[in-house]
């Protein structure tokens, strides 16, 4: 749904507003699609004037990033919106709109225009950090859960066998790992992973990575925490907190 190629909306005159967003809570089991829907709907609900697409079902012209796995939460979601006006009551204001009526745990934190010519979402987003809770009959200690880590770094090879179109294929973890640690949540003594992986040319999630450090473990909860666009050696978030 919305998914733009190319620059963002470069071929229709107006404003493209680039809202980032959160899913938490029970909504985290929505699915990309769903939540695109949701959108629709609170657009509507807000009154936020947007350009809406040609045709026999016309359709809010917006474009979302990469697709979040559903059941996972997210601190940074975004959505581009072309609107049909300049937001005159300031962003701050459009984001409270739709934080009002978007379902519990999804806020709009933070949103600011883009120029034309931007990026889409899907082409600017490079990699990602994630947070993973970890558990397993077998993993029992933190320095336990470092080996791991530390073998897995040391491997030149991290063959994950996916299934695409119906036939097996095997691609190779080890390229999209730019940091991988862990730590003990001292509040409920969990192990928590923290990862940042890339997106291209292939895009993992974190159940991925950690069947790669031990097949018997498992992501108990799981939350991308950033998304990154890196222009020459600068990381940065497609919008910033």
């Amino acid at each position: 749904v919305g998914r733009e190629k190319g620059p963002a909306f470069a071929e229709v005159p107006g404003p493209t507003v680039r809202c980032r967003f959160t899913k938490h809570g029970k909504v985290r089991f929505t699915s990309h699609r769903d939540v695109a829907r949701l959108w629709e709907r609170a657009l509507r609900r807000a009154g936020v004037g947007v350009v809406y697409s040609e045709g026999f079902s016309p359709r809010p012209r917006m474009a979302f990033g990469l697709a979040l796995p559903t059941g996972h939460a997210s601190d940074g979601e975004y959505v581009d919106l072309r609107l049909d006006h300049e937001p005159t009551e300031g962003l701050p204001v459009l984001c409270a709109r739709l934080s009002d009526v978007l379902p519990d745990g999804i806020t709009v934190p933070a949103a600011e225009v883009i120029p034309p010519g931007t990026p889409s979402l899907q082409e600017a987003v490079v990699a990602c950090t994630w947070t993973a809770e970890v558990g397993g009959p077998t993993l029992e200690t933190l320095d336990q859960a470092r080996a791991a880590i530390a073998a897995t770094l040391a491997a030149d090879l991290l063959p994950i066998e996916r299934e695409r179109k119906g036939k097996a294929q095997v691609v190779d973890l080890r390229p999209a790992i730019h940091e991988l640690s862990v730590d003990e949540d001292g509040a409920e003594r969990a192990l928590v992973l923290t990862a940042v992986l890339a997106t291209r040319p292939a895009s993992f999630r974190p159940e991925e990575l950690v069947e790669a450090l031990d097949p018997s473990w498992r992501v108990l909860r799981a939350c991308r925490k950033n998304q990154w666009i890196i222009d020459e050696d600068t990381w940065r978030e497609p919008v910033p907190l």
